[in-house]
């Protein structure tokens, strides 16, 4: 199948989801109308996209942490735990051998995991525990809950997830490729990606909002935020395209708070001008900040001011949703305890923040200007070369080219991260 920016039509879809159900066992006989069902049936305070556009009209914050581990009962006793602390939202985090489609390693992990009495996977195996265990998770808890994982070819695992009620999935076919994966062309991810959206635009026909939320820090670490923001606002046209109404951006912050306030405006800001511009209507845009994903202070004072800092940020950049990190994070998975700190410190930030705006200065309105004309001309360009030569432009340059990033001050006394330029070299 081509690669073109256009939406898929229905025989286009079931004929290639017949290939999907068939990679595992757990995806045969998901009926997508008998799922709609269930759908319908999803409590309004466990729809994800309900929460996220209600918390957005109301000017509040949402918190989000990540988790997931291997057995059922102790996923299921996490959540709890992540729900008692005060997330607003859950997660599930997904292994990584599912994230690699490795469905059989997965389940030889399961097995062991059950023989040796401890987890052998790092994170929750959807795919083979299939649909009906998945809803138990759902069924199990009070909160929204989303995948979130890191997978190329994430069909199988939208198809099972969605049919067990969970109401958003995050990822897209850059942001889950090129940070992730090195031996999986842009172009099989982008139509893989295609197609989880194409599902969820097929539900959206039927009457149920399903949100998508692409992976806005990419690799973690200082990503001009030029980059992430085109990034993010390609794969919200790609997701548009294909039906998706309710539309969560992601930033990762990098430390200067007010480079990371513009870039998440401008964000929101830009991607409402080209949702309108290519005529996508009735766009549900939210969006979410990431705290710091790069390494972490192993002293646990440090790591909670740096908490803290990525609080104060989201709050200045009026996002809609922060994913939160632990105090462990230097120290390996965290713990539920932990997990409960970093929501309780972030909370507790947001609280003392309130609504003071102290970042209308000259230097803010300097780096939105600044953030605006960058992310335009990535944009621009990917648009000059036309959607419908992503397959030989776009996706052949990105997978066989070097990259070359002439930076500025990336780690500078004040911690900006500029793009002074790119330099595709074959």
């Amino acid at each position: 199948m081509k690669l073109m920016h256009r939406k898929w039509t229905e025989d286009q879809f079931y004929k290639v989801r017949k290939e999907v159900l068939n990679q595992w066992h757990t995806g045969k006989g998901i009926d997508i109308e008998h799922a709609a069902s269930y759908l319908q049936s999803v409590p309004k305070h466990k729809s994800f996209h309900r929460k996220m556009i209600e918390a957005d009209r109301e000017g509040k914050i949402l918190l989000q942490p990540r988790a997931g581990v291997g057995g059922l009962q102790e996923h299921i006793k996490l959540l709890h735990n992540l729900e008692k602390s005060g997330a607003d939202i859950l997660p599930t985090t997904i292994d990584s051998f599912t994230r690699q489609n490795q469905y059989e390693h997965c389940e030889e992990a399961i097995r062991e995991t059950s023989r040796l009495g401890r987890s052998m996977l790092n994170g929750f195996p959807a795919v083979n525990y299939g649909v009906e265990k998945c809803k138990l998770v759902f069924e199990s808890v009070n909160l929204p809950l989303q995948a979130r994982h890191g997978t190329p070819d994430a069909r199988l695992l939208s198809e099972i997830v969605h049919a067990s009620g969970w109401t958003s999935n995050e990822g897209g076919g850059i942001s889950y490729n090129i940070p992730y994966a090195k031996k999986v062309s842009l172009e099989r991810s982008l139509l893989d990606w295609q197609y989880c959206d194409k599902l969820v635009g097929i539900y959206e026909e039927l009457g149920i909002r399903l949100n998508r939320e692409p992976f806005g820090p990419l690799t973690g670490t200082l990503v001009p935020p030029c980059v992430s923001n085109a990034v993010a606002i390609l794969e919200g046209l790609m997701a548009a395209e294909q039906g998706v109404k309710s539309i969560t951006l992601g930033y990762g912050q990098l430390g200067n708070l007010c480079q990371d306030v513009a870039a998440i405006r401008v964000l929101k800001e830009l991607a409402q001008e080209y949702f309108d511009r290519f005529e996508y209507e009735g766009i549900e845009l939210t969006t979410v900040l990431h705290q710091w994903m790069g390494a972490f202070p192993n002293d646990e004072t440090q790591a909670l001011a740096l908490i803290s800092w990525g609080s104060v940020t989201a709050k200045y950049a009026g996002v809609t949703k922060i994913i939160v990190k632990t105090p462990q994070e230097a120290l390996g998975v965290p713990t539920a305890e932990s997990n409960a700190q970093g929501i309780r410190m972030s909370r507790a930030m947001l609280n003392w923040v309130g609504n003071q705006n102290v970042l209308s200065t000259k230097e803010l309105t300097f780096e939105i200007d600044m953030l605006r004309i960058e992310t335009r001309c990535i944009i621009d360009r990917v648009i000059e070369l036309g959607w419908e030569t992503l397959r030989s432009e776009l996706s052949k340059r990105l997978n066989k080219a070097c990259w070359t990033f002439h930076l500025r001050r990336v780690c500078s006394t004040k911690g900006r991260c500029f793009l002074q330029g790119i330099c595709l070299e074959q």
